[in-house]
């Protein structure tokens, strides 16, 4: 392996695993107080974040080393098996609701989500779908309907931010695979007449945009996590008060360790812990693109861009809500918010870029 090729995966592996740990110590001190207060415990969180962090990365190390990560069979059967999952979740009884969403499937304390691996099996299932050799038209229906199958059923949970990351992640790949640019300006064009038909089915969507553009109209509903963000945000300064010294973990800002744990980073450490984090994850995008345009295969150049852009496009909305640049909407934070299901999904997508590190398949 080059000099070059050895630094991407070097940067790449070294930012990843630094996200995470510093996921696993500003969960124990986001939800510190938020477990005493209902499970009469300040570490249940740390302590289900350590299983869940050995559990992903042991399984990101399999897929990194096993041929079966490059198969398109397997994409195949993974996705399909995703699909009834995401089925199965609709169903009472085995979908468990919470915050308003039947989105989870319950194993006694534990639970899976199944929307976060329908990302993955979607990218890697298109990213697989395309042949090495270039044809002279990409176009094909199955790829909507692949698409259009999984958001269907997470928009019945239903779970907008899950539905849009899976979207873009994949048109990111539809794009790299040469699709017209008109036909992206058609579909940008039908998702605004889509995006209006969402807001007219669910009210709730339309309160949502009101509490961005004012929160202030109700700050003690709709407007009230915004609000609390920033009130987390902003007082943070330079340098922050001090690690554990957060004020909105008192039950000002709901279940901080998840969705809004950057808030939280950002109160503790000021401006200058969260542009750091900022740079980590710059470090993690530019070794990714880099990564991917060194691929020698279609697919391969497909299955990295993909999973990259995923990762890279949640972190860029999750930011985007929490800080009030946009509507507030459940996504959480790669790598550092707590939750098996988002912390699995990601070091998947860690796992099968390290898969094509490989000397065979660096032009």
């Amino acid at each position: 392996m080059r000099s070059l090729e050895r630094k991407l995966k070097a940067a790449f592996i070294g930012s990843a695993i630094m996200l995470s740990f510093i996921g696993l110590v500003f969960v124990h001190s986001a939800g510190s107080y938020w477990g005493a207060v209902h499970y009469a415990d300040s570490s249940p969180f740390i302590v289900k974040q350590g299983i869940y962090m050995v559990v992903s990365v042991g399984i990101a190390l399999l897929m990194m080393k096993s041929p079966l990560t490059s198969n398109p069979k397997i994409w195949t059967v993974v996705y399909y098996v995703t699909i009834l999952m995401l089925v199965a979740v609709l169903i009472p009884g085995i979908g468990a609701v919470r915050n308003g969403s039947q989105s989870w499937i319950a194993f006694g304390p534990f639970s899976i989500q199944p929307a976060e691996f329908v990302k993955v099996a979607l990218i890697g299932k298109l990213a697989s779908s395309f042949n090495r050799s270039r044809k002279k038209s990409v176009f094909q229906l199955s790829h909507f309907g692949y698409i259009l199958l999984p958001a269907a059923l997470i928009m019945l949970q239903p779970d907008l931010g899950s539905a849009v990351i899976m979207i873009v992640s994949a048109f990111v790949i539809l794009f790299i695979a040469g699709y017209p640019l008109k036909f992206f300006l058609f579909l940008g064009a039908s998702g605004v007449g889509a995006f209006i038909a969402l807001i007219a089915s669910a009210p709730y969507r339309l309160d949502r945009i009101k509490s961005y553009v004012d929160p202030w109209s109700d700050p003690l509903g709709k407007g009230f996590q915004g609000i609390q963000s920033l009130f987390a945000i902003a007082p943070g300064g330079l340098f922050g008060h001090g690690y554990g010294n957060s004020r909105q973990k008192y039950l000002y800002l709901p279940e901080p360790q998840n969705d809004f744990i950057f808030s939280i980073i950002a109160e503790e450490t000021g401006f200058i812990g969260a542009t750091f984090i900022l740079f980590v994850f710059i470090v993690l995008m530019v070794a990714t693109f880099g990564i991917a345009i060194r691929m020698k295969g279609r697919s391969e150049f497909y299955m990295v861009a993909g999973m990259g852009s995923m990762i890279i496009f949640q972190t860029v909305l999750n930011v985007g809500v929490v800080s009030g640049l946009l509507p507030v909407t459940g996504v959480t934070l790669p790598f550092i918010s707590y939750g098996g299901s988002s912390l699995l999904t990601t070091w998947i997508a860690v796992g099968t870029i390290l898969h094509y590190t490989t000397d065979q398949k660096w032009r």
